[in-house]
């Protein structure tokens, strides 16, 4: 399914690298944890990074209710969202052609307030998205934290994902300057788990939703 295609939303700047298909988007969506939320608030522009979960096609945000970006969100004004991540460095023949391989997502849209009654299972989205099955392991939030807590809704609707891979893209002349060119890969992984220093010392182990995230990473040391 494609998203939206609206005049702000369309990569302008190298096209052939814009994403507008629902896989894409979701994939890169899934793979990030933090989001920077921007806005504006009092007349100034202003950028939050915040933690997300998503759900379909909705993207959720939560932070205390009295915080300058609930409060504001609360309003359904006009806001854009940006995530991204660095996959490699691109190391050209001049200094000018030096560049990045990335993923990102922008989205624009508005906030709408999660009503009480769908407020857990927002939330439970947003834990899931930090690691899937914790939720289950964990002590639910309290009434008294549920009612210091807004969660924001933003409908993945009017979303743009631009992707750069490959090569460096260095001028015809300086191919055969006697200078090193390519990609330096950069990898994201789960390090051996360091448990909380007032853990009780019955429990010796992490939990399984811990123990199934870092699986694919055999080296560490439990």
């Amino acid at each position: 399914m494609s998203m939206k295609k609206t005049k702000r939303s369309t990569v302008k700047r190298a096209p052939k690298r814009g994403h507008y298909d629902s896989e894409t988007i979701h994939q890169i969506l899934d793979n990030n944890h933090i989001c920077h939320v921007a806005l504006v608030y009092e007349g100034a522009p202003l950028v939050i990074p915040t933690l997300y979960g998503r759900k379909n096609d909705l993207l959720f945000i939560h932070g205390a209710s009295i915080s300058r970006l609930m409060t504001s969100l609360e309003q359904e004004m006009d806001l854009s969202i940006s995530i991204a991540k660095t996959t490699g460095l691109v190391l050209a023949r001049s200094a000018f052609h030096h560049s990045l391989n990335y993923e990102s997502v922008v989205l624009f849209g508005k906030g709408k307030l999660v009503a009480d009654i769908d407020k857990e299972e927002a939330l439970k989205a947003v834990s899931d998205h930090l690691i899937p099955d914790r939720w289950e392991e964990v002590r639910k939030p309290s009434p008294k934290e549920l009612k210091a807590t807004s969660v924001i809704a933003i409908t993945l609707d009017e979303v743009t994902a631009k992707v750069r891979t490959g090569d460096p893209k260095d001028d015809k002349k300086d191919y055969d300057l006697p200078v090193w060119a390519g990609v330096v890969p950069i990898k994201e992984q789960y390090e051996s788990p360091i448990a909380d220093t007032l853990l009780n010392p019955n429990i010796t182990s992490p939990s399984p939703s811990i123990l199934k995230l870092i699986q694919p990473h055999k080296n560490l040391h439990l």
